[in-house]
């Protein structure tokens, strides 16, 4: 089969699956808050920040590297011409590093989505292979949330329902005949707790897949997004059970991981219901937190830059605005975030949020360099 398809469309597939988190059920869009303009007079160049020309509302962070993109588009090319073992080559020279090789799963879920008959014919070459099994049934969970939709059950044609209701057991039986071909890898682990919320799984039936995940990756970035979003409200949980499993993450996270950002996107979920975020000095303490451990992190991990637009717009929000400034400097010219597009005019909200961050905190103009 031919691919068309321009050398970005894949690696922009896989930096929308990182950065958005949006496989869960959301309601209609709500109406887009008014947009707070800057003062004409804020330079901020004057404070260390990119220039307002020069925001970009395309991307949350800068685009990804040549060398990626085209070692991307090569493995696209290869499992599209029917080549399977470069595939799975590919994730396991991730070894054991889980997030890594979760990273790398999602793109070939993101291949596999465009064209999945190489690993149909990978499937068929290597039964015995967990990634592949896992893959197989993690595509049966996109797809069955691609059939259902974005919005609450009452939105959603009883059809499309019904399919989706019927794809996800099928899937979670997948992942779990996939989990006994090796028994150390978290990969159908995630696939399950991330299918329990929609095929219904009540909190004892789930807690055993969580028990499962952890006990094999304890720190599974994904695996928590997707328990986090099991204990939110909308679904199997309150928001006093999200945000204690939110701040279990955080508190367990290890020197350089971002998984304390779980933290922020749990308040996300509390800013989507219009329920109160936390206050006080012990949220802003948690904040810190956040803070300090995304310091920690890679520079060149691909979840940070959408970590940092939440991280700045929580800071804001919790009146610390010399740390909102601090990342503002650190995410530079990429405003294309989530939290910013919201508000239909993302450089606009962005660069008000950052002027803001200025004035409150009293930040002085830095020396010409």
């Amino acid at each position: 089969m031919t691919h068309n398809l321009p050398p970005l469309v894949i690696v922009l597939i896989i930096a929308l699956i990182r950065s958005s988190r949006g496989r869960t059920a959301r309601p209609s869009p709500a109406k887009t808050p008014p947009v707070r303009r800057a003062p004409a007079s804020f330079d901020a160049a004057a404070y260390g920040l990119a220039p307002r020309e020069a925001l970009d509302p395309r991307r949350a962070g800068p685009p990804t590297p040549d060398r990626v993109r085209k070692e991307s588009q090569a493995l696209a090319d290869a499992a599209w011409g029917g080549d399977c073992q470069f595939a799975a080559a590919h994730i396991e020279a991730a070894g054991s590093n889980w997030d890594e090789r979760w990273s790398r799963f999602e793109l070939l879920r993101a291949i596999a989505h465009e064209d999945d008959a190489w690993l149909t014919a990978w499937r068929e070459a290597d039964p015995g292979n967990c990634d592949a099994a896992a893959l197989e049934a993690d595509l049966m969970v996109h797809r069955a949330w691609t059939i259902r939709g974005r919005g609450y059950a009452s939105e959603v044609p009883a059809e499309n329902m019904a399919k989706f209701r019927a794809l996800l057991p099928a899937a979670i039986e997948a992942a779990q005949r996939a989990a006994l071909l090796a028994p150390q890898n978290p990969a159908p682990w995630v696939v399950m707790v991330t299918a329990a919320r929609g095929a219904q799984y009540k909190p004892d039936r789930f807690q055993p897949l969580w028990d499962g995940l952890v006990a094999r990756a304890p720190h599974h970035y994904e695996g928590h997004w997707q328990g986090m979003q099991y204990w939110c409200a909308k679904w199997y949980g309150s928001n006093k059970q999200m945000m204690a499993f939110a701040e279990r993450a955080m508190d367990n996270a290890p020197a350089g991981s971002p998984l304390a950002g779980i933290y922020l996107h749990a308040l996300t979920e509390l800013e989507e219901r219009r329920s109160a975020l936390p206050s006080g000095a012990a949220a802003k303490k948690r904040l810190t937190a956040v803070t300090d451990a995304l310091a920690t992190a890679r520079a060149d991990d691909d979840r940070l830059p959408a970590l940092r637009h939440l991280l700045a717009y929580y800071l804001g929000k919790a009146g610390m605005y010399e740390a909102a400034l601090e990342q503002f400097r650190l995410i530079g010219p990429w405003c294309g975030a989530q939290v910013w597009s919201k508000y239909g005019e993302p450089a606009e909200a962005f660069h008000a949020a950052r002027a803001t961050a200025v004035e409150k905190s009293k930040a002085k103009p830095l020396p010409p360099e």
